[in-house]
């Protein structure tokens, strides 16, 4: 009888009879052997078939089976120090599903990134692709057992809304029954509310932000992940977006250390992401740019080349905090010292992977809220619900977002934030 085997479990059926349901991704013959690389979802291993061992005329068609086609491997799984996993299956038999047509566009050979974008439904199934993906799903349940952990409360916002929640004009629009909405850019406004109802809430969801943007950093949809907590105040903010992103990475750094391998990740920065993170505030960051001959003005935006330089100066994720007022959001609270900045901060990776989460204390008083959002311009009847959450019972709160994409790309090492996803949306992309 044989065993159904996933091969990321491989360990647990040593010298046992097994069956793997999968796909043929590669084969090369030597005389009477055939080696079949076969992965099945889980992983990689390979398969011997040994042309006296099996039947003739199905040794010749696995000989000529094309690349991906789908197959029933049955063997006996035995050890072997050479192989990335461990161990490789003795083939008794093989039973063709499908077996694939000749013309497979991702050969085994290299392959341009527009081409194989155009194919990344394809894509996806090569090692270090796969790799990838599993990494993102492992960050994608390390972020949910923090904040079960933490106890927080996952809420959903929606993602179609009546405004701008960050205050730009980069919005996808839409039509709505006749009425104009939007794409979020953002759930935050909406778990301001409901960390009113639960104390502490995130949201995790798709974002759209509609910039024409073309950086290896940047795409126009994208997961978010974003706690909101009543009576936490600034500097409790930042400690735990520190803890948060320490749990994450570290616990990824232990759970998928053969992922890393494929990806051939040098993990010597991320074994020193533990806080605290050191800090430096927008105005030292802007004298050291300056100081450095960049051309940058106190209230100019940072771009990829200043986080860049300001991150290498440090040896783990770094905070940049109390940005000028006027280039943030309008429901940022102001610094009691000085109105001018806020009480707020973006953490940057490092390695060039940029701004990782961006976050804040909050406006929790009515009248300051009106204030800044006239100053903006913001129309009061959209946004009433939201001036509700300040007459009834407001309390000194705090939240930040997190890029799940940004997070992926830097924690993989990967060149650019659309392998980070299974399917990017970028400027010039929405195929497939």
């Amino acid at each position: 009888m044989y065993k159904d085997l996933r091969i990321d479990r491989a360990n647990e059926f040593e010298d046992e009879k097994v069956k793997i349901q999968g796909w043929l991704y590669n084969k090369r013959s030597r005389g009477k052997i055939i080696f079949l690389q076969i992965r099945d979802g889980s992983g990689f291993i390979q398969g011997v078939m040994m042309k006296n061992h099996v039947d003739q005329e199905l040794f010749n068609e696995v000989k000529t089976l094309p690349q991906e086609s789908s197959i029933e491997v049955f063997g006996t799984l035995q050890k072997d120090d050479r192989s990335s996993i461990g161990y490789e299956v003795f083939v008794d038999e093989v039973k063709i599903i499908q077996r694939a047509e000749d013309d497979y566009p991702i050969s085994l050979k290299e392959h341009g990134t527009d081409f194989l974008m155009d194919h990344r439904h394809l894509w996806m199934r090569t090692p270090k692709q796969n790799a990838i993906l599993r990494i993102r799903d492992e960050v994608n349940f390390l972020i949910r057992q923090y904040f079960r952990e933490q106890g927080f409360i996952l809420t959903e916002p929606p993602i179609i809304t009546p405004a701008s929640c960050e205050g730009t004009t980069d919005l996808f629009e839409i039509d709505y029954f006749g009425e104009k909405v939007y794409l979020s850019q953002t759930g935050q406004l909406y778990a301001e509310a409901t960390a009113m109802a639960f104390n502490k809430v995130y949201t995790f969801g798709p974002t759209f932000r509609a910039e024409k943007s073309k950086t290896r950093k940047h795409m126009n949809e994208f997961w978010m992940i974003e706690p909101e907590m009543a009576f936490v105040d600034f500097e409790e903010n930042l400690k735990v977006q520190e803890e948060f992103v320490e749990y994450v990475v570290q616990n990824l750094l232990k759970n998928k250390p053969k992922e890393l391998e494929v990806l051939e990740r040098d993990t010597t920065s991320l074994e020193k992401v533990k806080a605290p993170f050191p800090r430096i505030t927008y105005t030292n960051a802007i004298k050291m740019l300056q100081e450095n001959e960049f051309e940058i003005e106190w209230g100019d935006d940072f771009g990829a080349p200043h986080e860049t330089f300001i991150a290498d100066r440090f040896d783990k994720p770094v905070f940049i905090t109390h940005f000028p007022a006027e280039m943030k959001a309008f429901y940022m609270q102001p610094d009691p010292k000085d109105p001018n900045v806020i009480l707020g901060a973006d953490l940057i990776a490092p390695e060039g992977y940029g701004e990782i989460i961006g976050g804040s204390e909050r406006i929790h008083d009515k009248d300051l809220l009106l204030e800044k959002m006239e100053k903006e311009g913001l129309p009061k009847e959209v946004y009433q619900w939201y001036i509700d959450l300040r007459k009834y019972g407001s309390v000194p709160h705090s939240g930040f977002g997190l890029g799940l994409e940004r997070t992926v790309s830097w924690i993989c090492g990967i060149d650019h934030i659309r392998q980070s996803i299974p399917f990017a949306r970028t400027l010039n992309r929405v195929y497939p």
